[in-house]
């Protein structure tokens, strides 16, 4: 028995995690400790307080302390050599600094530019390790590097390295998940982080590297100066993409979406997804046959192929991307989501979303904090992405890391989803492969993303035009002597027996004969390959007036309301959502009129009945930011999480479509890009994305300006996107007042886009169903008026939803007048400002005089529908635009000349509206009321 006076401090403090350590190891496996630890940590369970066996955490602490101030430690000690027990510590406490730290001493520069830190932490004596011990054998915990039991401190101390510090190295005890910590610990330290890759494998990577390698060279002779941005320095990320493609397909992955910038692009088309050279030579040399209305550069265009591998065809696509580099990384997720969802059950297995980023641009572009604030949200999860990092060491032209960023790796901002982290040396191209293999293995039994950071160098400057020795001249300096990936691959495998010189340099002259014809060395895309997938010839209409029903029948209505308005039997409704539910119980009976929110619901649930599935998202979606859409019902004696949830469009019958409304993160760039990939690759689904204000799509521009404007006409990629953005000028100030009609109208030609301002519930009801059920395929942009959602006048009555019924363009003059010759002035506008002259000709009496048209659809400009109500008014010789919006915003003048081109020769076009202004909307109510009196009267003086 020890002595009841020896110190046990040192079994808790700031040696207590290390304690832990082995704890976890016990937890696992009692028989994976020494003897006498495994006695003391199963007599410790026993003891009064003190916590149950399967928690491995904080509450321990306490109980080491108070055990080792207690004359029972000694007993459970039985017999534990102090000095002995320290080192033991020592030992643990090394290991977890390696664990922790070891990527700090990590081989993973090619160019050794700067050698690895000397982390004290990482010397044995900084814990109380001597040269005597290194012959010494201590614990080392279960299912490590010693598979169990006892190692040698010297055998410890260089399994870690070859683990921790060599040219792959980890980054996760961030993690809070012991399970997933032990899962990382395991894998790696089981092989040390070494790959076991056979000759055959090897050489599969060596010709991949080749592929790589050639192409960049042939490139770079052959278009001398033209921009490629190619990925000379890191031609490992090819073949670890073309070795993540391979295999896979042995956890059921049957697609790979691929998102990425434009570095190393080119060669992902043709050595990955079977792009043939002699098209892409064609492009360089502006030989391209022309197929859009305004197509894109090379390096931004997308492919997908249908490609050979040993566990069956993988389908593979490389999403199109604009210069804004991560901004695609969402879209992709949005695409992956879609196609998941189609595939049913096990849709998450099957579909694997790949992100290649940036060093620089992966922590300093913001889309990918939100991004990755979406991989674990319920209704934007994908069940895993597998990121790649190109770490060329540089980004844009920066290569000091005090100007880049304020972390230490630019991967640290993977650690807010506690993402692990491999770092892998480029110059390693089988670790790079290894690392691969790990992260497929990681996202199939966790479901969660993981990174992979290669890190290189880049060859060339930004561009091939560009001279980075400008810039980095010590940095090029170390990059023009080295030998490159390849013939460091090719002198390893030489000397490993696996290929010789003369076969190394007959790859490279069998890929550039092939280059030469313009055909690829290996095909290995597969050309009659039969997959299920979209047909879309079937939305690929372009006549925005094609005669599609909408309305439905009035016992359909009742029929419908009576499953969205029913509640659980003991839910407790909030008395306001229970007056809404009553409410549109008299709705649907056309006992009273319906409103804006109704309308919404009748949609949405006839679409779900006709078999379209409807997904909205946004920051209040739920509720609806205004308190007007109530889609999700809230138990009041209940939480949230514990069945205290509602949803009546999910609880619509057998055989309904699936309904998603989602209250988003607090984030409009990623959360729209997202949207937009879901639309793109489900045409057949309304996809709602929802601004709490319309001005917070200011925040989207990037997605609007490239993707939702002008996908099609670079890309030909057609997206029926629905975005609602609340618009109206009701004396709130600047903020949210404006949705900005200006930017959007801007960024309409070649039939783009679908913008809509209504003004009445019906409205809003035909256009949601029209976005579904025509052929048309645009993006539809709704300005919708926060006023109007609750206000009586704009509500619809029943037969405005039934048969017959329609989404009208333009809606005519309602005042009653014995004929049109004596109206002189026809007032045009949009939106909410309507009630406004309505009101003031009628406290004006001038129905007689003045006619007010409602242009419900500003593009595509209804010319048509507006002039043959102009027509109506033959004596009116003045036709006004009238207006909320300042006059430099707003619609005026990005559709005046539509407007002049449909007038008649004897009348002219004037404006009404508030003056030209810097800010969108006055923050004072009472010059806001002042300005709408003017605009009003301005309109009205006949």
């Amino acid at each position: 028995m020890m002595d009841d006076k020896l110190n046990f401090s040192y079994l808790f403090g700031s040696n207590a995690p290390y304690i832990e350590e082995l704890y976890e190891s016990f937890l696992e496996n009692p028989n994976s400790v020494d003897e006498n630890w495994k006695q003391y940590f199963a007599d410790l369970a026993k003891q009064p307080g003190a916590v149950n066996v399967d928690v491995a955490h904080a509450p321990i602490r306490e109980s080491f302390a108070n055990l080792a101030k207690s004359r029972a430690t000694a007993a459970i000690a039985g017999g534990l050599d102090e000095t002995m027990m320290k080192k033991q510590v020592g030992v643990l406490r090394l290991i977890s600094a390696y664990r922790i730290q070891g990527v700090d001493a990590a081989q993973l520069d090619p160019l050794k530019r700067i050698p690895p830190q000397n982390v004290d932490a990482l010397n044995p004596k900084f814990h109380g390790l001597s040269d005597a011990d290194m012959a010494v054998q201590f614990n080392i915990g279960y299912g490590d590097f010693s598979g169990g039991g006892k190692m040698a401190l010297s055998d410890i101390v260089n399994n870690l390295k070859q683990t921790y510090c060599g040219h792959l190295a980890l980054e996760y005890m961030h993690i809070p998940n012991t399970e997933e910590r032990l899962w990382i610990r395991n894998y790696f330290e089981s092989v040390l982080s070494t790959p076991r890759f056979d000759a055959e494998q090897k050489r599969r990577i060596l010709k991949e590297l080749t592929a790589s390698e050639t192409l960049e060279r042939y490139l770079h002779t052959k278009y001398v100066g033209q921009k490629r941005f190619g990925i000379e320095g890191g031609e490992s990320v090819i073949a670890g993409l073309n070795y993540l493609i391979q295999h896979a397909g042995k956890d059921g992955v049957e697609e790979v979406i691929i998102g990425m910038a434009h570095r190393g692009r080119l060669n992902v088309l043709v050595n990955t997804l079977g792009k043939k050279p002699g098209d892409l030579f064609a492009e360089f040399e502006g030989r391209a046959e022309i197929k859009l209305p305004s197509g894109d550069v090379k390096y931004h265009m997308g492919f997908s192929s249908d490609i050979a591998t040993p566990n069956g065809p993988m389908h593979v696509s490389l999403a199109f991307n604009p210069s804004h580099l991560e901004i695609v990384n969402p879209v992709v997720e949005g695409s992956a989501r879609a196609k998941q969802k189609r595939l049913g059950e096990n849709g998450r297995e099957k579909v694997l979303p790949v992100l290649i980023h940036g060093d620089s641009a992966f922590i300093g572009l913001g889309v990918n904090q939100a991004t990755f604030n979406l991989s674990k949200t319920r209704g934007y999860t994908t069940g895993g992405t597998v990121h790649i990092v190109v770490n060329n060491q540089i980004g844009f032209t920066t290569s000091d890391v005090r100007d880049t960023r304020s972390t230490v790796h630019c991967t640290d901002i993977a650690k807010m989803v506690a993402a692990p982290v491999i770092h892998v040396n480029g110059d390693d191209p089988e670790r790079v492969c290894f690392a691969i293999q790990a992260a497929l293995d990681y996202r199939k039994t966790f479901g969660k993303d993981i990174v992979i950071d290669v890190v290189c160098f880049r060859k060339w400057g930004h561009n091939e035009g560009d001279d980075p020795t400008l810039t980095q001249p010590m940095m090029y300096k170390k990059v023009s002597k080295h030998p490159g990936v390849r013939a460091m691959y090719v002198e390893q495998l030489v000397k490993e027996g696996v290929v010789t010189a003369q076969e190394a340099d007959g790859l490279v002259q069998a890929y550039r004969d092939a280059l030469d014809k313009g055909e690829h060395v290996e095909q290995t895309t597969l050309s009659n390959f039969q997959r299920t997938s979209i047909d879309w010839s079937k939305y690929q209409g372009q006549d925005w007036r094609e005669d599609v029903e909408t309305g439905i029948p009035a016992a359909d209505i009742q029929r419908l309301a009576e499953k969205f308005t029913a509640v659980p039997e003991g839910f407790a409704l909030h008395p306001t959502a229970k007056r809404v539910i009553e409410a549109r119980k008299g709705m649907a009976k056309g006992e009273q009129p319906i409103d804006w929110g109704m309308a919404e619901t009748i949609a949405y649930a006839n679409l779900l009945t006709k078999g379209a599935g409807v997904r909205i998202s946004g920051e209040d979606s739920g509720r609806g930011t205004f308190s007007h859409r109530h889609a999700v019902l809230h138990d009041q004696n209940r939480e949230r999480w514990d069945d205290g949830s509602y949803v009546p469009l999910m609880n619509m019958g057998e055989g309904t479509a699936d309904f998603l409304v989602i209250d988003s993160i607090l984030n409009e760039e990623a959360v729209m890009a997202y949207e937009y990939g879901f639309a793109c690759s489900a045409p057949d689904k309304l996809t709602i994305w929802e601004a709490q204000f319309g001005d917070f799509a200011n925040g989207a521009q990037v997605v609007i300006d490239q993707f939702l404007s002008s996908g099609e006409t670079k890309w030909g990629r057609l997206c029926g996107l629905t975005t609602i953005l609340p618009h109206g000028y009701d004396g709130q100030g600047p903020e949210h007042s404006s949705g900005r009609v200006e930017r959007w109208l801007q960024l309409c030609a070649e039939n783009n886009m679908q913008i809509i301002m209504p003004s009445e519930a019906s409205q809003m009801f035909h256009l949601l169903q029209r976005q579904v059920l025509s052929s048309y395929r645009k993006p539809l942009v709704i300005f919708m008026s926060k006023r109007l959602l609750r206000f009586k006048d704009a509500m619809s009555p029943l037969e405005n939803f039934t048969e017959g019924s329609r989404f009208r363009a333009v809606i005519g003059d309602t005042a009653e007048r014995a004929d049109n010759s004596s109206v002189k002035r026809v007032i045009l506008c949009s939106g909410q400002v309507y009630y406004d002259l309505a009101a003031g000709r009628a406290e004006r009496k001038l129905e007689n005089d003045v006619a007010i048209v409602r242009v419900e659809q500003l593009y595509p400009f209804p010319d048509a529908e507006v002039k043959a109500e102009l027509a109506k008014y033959p004596n009116a010789k003045s036709v006004v635009w009238a207006q909320e919006e300042p006059q430099n915003q707003g619609a005026f003048y990005q559709i005046r000349h539509r407007i002049e081109g449909v007038i008649g020769e004897d009348q002219k076009l004037t404006y009404a509206g508030r003056p030209s202004s810097a800010s969108p909307a006055v923050g004072y109510m009472s010059k806001h009321v002042a300005q709408l009196k003017q605009l009003v009267e301005d309109a009205l003086s006949v």
